[in-house]
């Protein structure tokens, strides 16, 4: 199986938690990620000024913040096919730190 790959040309900030995101085909997205902010990875990035601190790796090409989190680039460049999988994780990271 080949896995595609996906490259981040760059990004802006467009609101809180949300950001405009061109890949290097062309294609630009918009990804609002405040509901998959949860978990030990994600919530950190709840913190506006601590998801304002998004980064482009300019080896990889993926957004990435200091705390570690990040996102796979091909995962970003298809988020509609991916957003519901990922809402859903993030209603078990959060029942599941809840619990702790």
């Amino acid at each position: 199986m080949k896995h595609r790959i996906s490259r981040i040309e760059s990004f802006e900030q467009t609101g809180r938690y949300a950001l405009r995101i061109r890949f290097d085909d062309g294609v630009c997205r918009t990804v609002d990620f405040e509901p998959v902010l949860h978990g030990e990875i994600y919530g950190p990035l709840r913190d506006p000024a601590e998801f304002a601190r998004v980064k482009l790796d300019p080896e990889v090409r993926t957004l990435v913040w200091p705390s570690g989190a990040d996102f796979d680039p091909v995962i970003l460049h298809d988020w509609p096919e991916h957003e519901a999988e990922f809402k859903a994780a993030a209603q078990r990271w959060d029942k599941s730190h809840a619990m702790v």
